[in-house]
């Protein structure tokens, strides 16, 4: 039997779906419509019916005209039904968006829930009325694209509860009328489903990630789930798909943030993800969005109407319609122990540990959240009334802390190495705390060291390695130490690597290498993990104990990974000691390391002239599938002539994946002077993104006096988007005299290409070889092209020349475009005129356009003149933005003028903003006046925001924190004793 509502053939539900929808908007029978598209009863019958296969595409067509529907949809959904029958089962993810309720997808409820509802329905839901917003329109446009064949991705970025989910809900709405998909991956885990799931995703999908940290932000997963949205997103065969996703600032901060030199970069594919694809959810309704909320309000939206009469002035009507306040109030009204546990919650999720807490944790930690008196009138039943309490409902259907059920695995575990299972059960309930109070909790607590019965609690309790280790640095930053060092032990029980690591240098330090060597071997023989094992020998090695490095290496090797034998014959080499390095990577290789084996015969190359010898090692690490190796070995083979087996390789290594190979086939052609072979390679290497061989063919026929050939290629190069290789050819030309071609193909890739790059570089040429008339000819050209920082280049070029009227000119140019550079010059022309006023109107321009020096500078300006008050308004503006400098150098002015008080409010007030770091820069300047008790409290207090760890401005900052309590901090605050 075809029974598609089993969910094997997608396809045709859809298409019966979509002809039962047409009958439905025309209101006819079968009987009206078999008339209407002159077919029989029965024939009209089967083609509806779940219980018979797929109509004939002639009664598809018939049925489609019949009800207006399009042909061409209903055929591709007959045929694509028809495949999937021949295929047999081959479900892919999602359900038709319509049949999806939009609360089953994370939009926050609102209002009461209806009565009736069926079996496994939780009552049909009330939504307020839609309030179109920026963010919207600019959705819309994405959602069209989609719809008309092109696939795309946002991502909206705002608070809790402040309307990201249901905003992706209405913007997928006209797709559903055209019949797309929708897919929420959560089952078993959100980051395991997607993982498993996005190579099946079919066109005409969307994918829903809702909170998209948990797939995202996942630690095993979530730079691979990043790869594979990205390649659903570029691969034309599953076109045309819609990925949505959330995400708070926060998150959206740390994935995208660039990592400091020399630290790891988790998130650089989450990075190259969101790069363009994020759009930004105010906090509030401006006034247009109140304004059509209230129209909506007076035409009979209750709901609306009723969130308007609190949130009318603040414009938060999206928080207050999920019951933000109310779960504010039951916070605020909440009894001392209901308190202490919501509390407890708050501070778990802002220090790390994940969504589901254990009750057995929360009841623990929450003891010394009370005061000695509500401590002692505590019931024996009172944790069993405090959960009770705070699962009663508000308004919106939320509740403060909600027991949830982790879902089971329904399906094996996947074989890849990448995705771990979850961590080990916690026995006993979990409960999950209100987005609304976690975010209120980072805010209002960030103060706030949790007290002792929370660490405690936290090393008795909890199991996720990843949760112990995110205390364990939550400890760090605030100086905690004792309870840090025995998290640490807790993580590395439970398998935290990182645990592992830190340990274990810890006891190789302090003299203790037999407890550093147990500690990597249990690293690698419970947990599979060798780096520690590495990083030992890495460390012995560097104190010159190749011994003992050696030792740890081969016990590395014997648990199946060689890269510790060849990362020490890297070492072995660097230090000059090519025999050690020969021996270790001959170890390296007799396990089967390909890098080793390329190494050995890049040694045997340079080292002895064996190239018989190195080609024999190359041809092994190619048996072993090392692209690289299949590269050199090809050079040498042309280098010896033998042209033909060179390029057989360099094929070969296409194949395998080698992204540079086309290229070099380029220039292989190129030597040989197959112009014709080579340029088609370059092209095709172009289109992986690989524009070096065409920037090579370019520079050789310009080389070689082909200047046509040459631009020919550059053009050829910027109509398919590339228009980088006339940027380059303009510089060629430039350097080369001739002036007037660099000029022509610098302004036709700025007017043809909008790229204005090859114009600034020739006035910078023009301008470092002394000629700045000639450099103000394509910076004109740029500027005409609405670049507004060659207006400001002018400005600053003319100021030099000592025109300062046309510097005004050029600058007030840029400046009418927005440019903050040139806003800011010009405040200081109109300060040194003497125009105070206009020229604190201006550097705030400045300001508002993002330029923190103009910002600091405004800040002075109202300090120096007397408005301490505004001053302050403006720093903590900027500090609320995350720009703590204006805010320092007002602190460093009150200290410096003896306003110790005022410093020190000041002080507070960036660390309530986020920027506990100014404190600790202040409890340094105190120290070193010789004011350790003043010091010391402002230290407390930045300890307590964990700034203890903060990147210092003032390079002896961290060390204040160890001079001070060299043992660390209690929960409470006092010194720890020596342990």
């Amino acid at each position: 039997m075809h029974d598609e509502y089993n969910g094997q053939n997608p396809a045709l539900t859809e298409l019966r779906e979509r002809l039962k929808g047409g009958m439905a908007r025309m209101r006819l029978n079968q009987t009206d419509l078999a008339k209407r598209a002159g077919l029989g009863r029965t024939t009209v019958s089967e083609a509806l019916s779940p219980a018979k296969p797929a109509p004939s595409p002639e009664t598809v067509a018939a049925l489609a005209r019949a009800l207006q529907l399009s042909v061409e949809e209903l055929r591709e959904l007959r045929r694509s039904a028809a495949e999937e029958t021949r295929d047999g089962v081959r479900s892919v993810p999602g359900r038709p968006i319509g049949k999806w309720d939009p609360h089953d997808l994370e939009v926050h409820p609102a209002g009461p829930t209806d009565t009736a509802s069926g079996p496994g329905r939780s009552g049909a839901r009330t939504m307020p009325g839609y309030v179109q917003r920026e963010h919207d329109r600019v959705m819309a446009q994405v959602v069209k694209d989609a719809a008309a064949g092109r696939s795309g991705a946002v991502v909206l970025v705002g608070g809790s509860s402040t309307g990201k989910t249901r905003a992706c809900w209405e913007a997928v709405q006209p797709l559903a009328e055209r019949g797309w998909r929708l897919w929420h991956p959560f089952d078993p885990t959100r980051a395991q489903n997607a993982l498993q799931d996005l190579p099946r995703v079919a066109p005409h999908t969307v994918v829903w990630l809702n909170e998209a940290q948990h797939y995202l932000g996942n630690r095993s997963a979530g730079e691979q789930i990043a790869a594979a949205v990205h390649q659903l997103l570029v691969t034309a065969e599953c076109a045309p798909v819609l990925v949505l996703g959330t995400l708070w600032p926060e998150y959206a901060s740390r994935y995208t943030a660039l990592p400091a030199p020399g630290e790891e970069d988790p998130h650089s594919r989450v990075r190259e993800l969101l790069a363009g694809r994020t759009l930004t959810v105010p906090e509030a309704f401006d006034a247009p969005a109140l304004a059509a909320a209230a129209a909506l309000a007076e035409s009979g939206d209750r709901l609306l109407d009723d969130a308007l009469s609190r949130a009318g002035t603040d414009g938060q009507v999206t928080q207050d319609l999920a019951g933000a306040p109310e779960l504010l109030n039951c916070y605020r009204h909440a009894t001392p122990a209901a308190a202490a546990i919501l509390e407890a919650a708050m501070d778990a999720r802002r220090l790390g540990v994940g969504l589901h807490l254990p009750q057995a944790f929360l009841t623990d930690a929450a003891t010394d959240y009370l005061t000695d008196t509500d401590y002692d009138h505590l019931s024996d039943d009172w944790a069993e009334q405090v959960f009770a309490e705070l699962a009663a409902l508000v308004h919106g259907k939320q509740a403060p802390l909600r027991r949830t059920t982790p879902r089971t695995r329904r399906r094996p575990p996947a074989p890849s190495p990448a995705v771990h299972g979850p961590a080990p059960s916690t026995a006993g309930p979990v409960f999950r705390l209100a987005d609304y109070l976690e975010q209120h909790g980072r805010t209002s607590r960030r103060h706030l060291c949790p007290p002792a019965s929370f660490w405690h609690a936290a090393h008795t309790h909890l199991t996720d390695p990843d949760d112990l280790g995110n205390l364990v640095r939550a400890a760090e930053d605030r100086h905690r130490m004792q309870w840090a060092h025995s998290l640490r032990h807790r993580a590395a029980d439970h398998g935290n690597i990182g645990a592992f690591h830190h340990l274990a240098a810890m006891q190789e330090q302090a003299g203790d290498r037999e407890g550093a060597e147990a500690m990597a071997r249990q690293a690698a023989a419970d947990h599979d993990n060798t780096s520690v094992l590495l990083d030992l020998a890495r460390m012995r090695e560097k104190a010159g104990n190749r011994e003992g490095a050696e030792e740890l290496l081969r016990q590395a090797a014997d648990h199946g990974d060689t890269n510790p034998l060849y990362h020490l014959a890297r070492m072995r080499e660097k230090a000059g000691d090519s025999e050690g390095a020969k021996v270790f990577a001959g170890q390296a290789a007799d396990h089967g390391n390909s890098d080793a084996l390329y190494l050995l015969a890049r040694m045997r190359e340079e080292d002895a002239g064996d190239l018989k010898g190195a080609e024999a090692l190359l041809r092994q690490a190619a048996d072993h599938d090392n692209t690289r190796a299949l590269v050199d070995l090809a050079y040498m083979r042309e280098e010896a002539g033998d042209s033909e087996a060179a390029e057989a390789l360099l094929w070969q290594a296409d194949d395998l994946g080698n992204t540079h190979a086309l290229g070099c086939l380029a220039r292989l052609r190129g030597r040989a002077g197959d112009r014709e072979g080579a340029e088609a390679l370059a092209w095709e290497a172009a289109d992986l993104d690989d524009t070096g061989p065409l920037y090579d063919l370019a520079r050789m026929r310009e080389e070689a006096g082909d200047q046509a050939g040459a631009e020919a290629l550059a053009r050829q190069a910027a109509d398919r988007g590339n228009s980088g290789i006339l940027v380059h050819l303009a510089r060629m030309r430039e350097k080369a005299g001739d002036r007037e071609s660099a000029e022509t193909m610098a302004r036709q890739a700025a007017a043809d290409h909008d790229n204005t790059t090859a114009l600034l570089d020739l006035a910078v040429i023009r301008e470092r070889a002394g000629d700045r008339e000639g450099a103000e000819a394509p910076l004109r050209l740029a500027a005409d092209l609405g670049n507004s920082d060659a207006l400001y280049r002018l400005a600053r070029m003319r100021e030099l020349a000592g025109d300062s009227e046309g510097a005004k000119v050029f600058a007030g140019q840029a400046a009418d475009h927005g440019n903050s550079d040139a806003l800011y010059w010009l405040a200081g022309m109109r300060e040194k005129a003497g125009d105070l006023k206009g020229a604190e109107a201006l550097v705030r321009q400045a300001a508002d356009h993002g330029n923190d020096n103009a910002l600091c500078s405004l800040v002075l300006l109202r300090e120096e003149a007397g408005d301490r008050e505004g001053a302050e308004a403006l720093a903590r503006q900027a500090a609320d933005h995350g720009s703590t400098g204006a805010l320092w150098h007002l602190v460093l002015l009150r200290e410096e003028a003896g306003d110790r008080e005022g410093a020190e409010a000041l002080a507070r007030q960036g660390a309530n903003l986020g920027s506990p770091d100014v404190l600790s820069d202040l409890a340094w300047m105190r120290e070193e006046a010789g004011d350790r008790e003043g010091a010391e409290a402002l230290a407390r207090q930045a300890a307590d925001h964990g700034s203890t760890h903060a990147l210092p401005r003032l390079e002896e900052k961290p060390r204040i924190f160890t001079r001070l309590w060299p043992y660390g901090l209690d929960p409470d605050g006092t010194p720890t004793t020596s342990w």
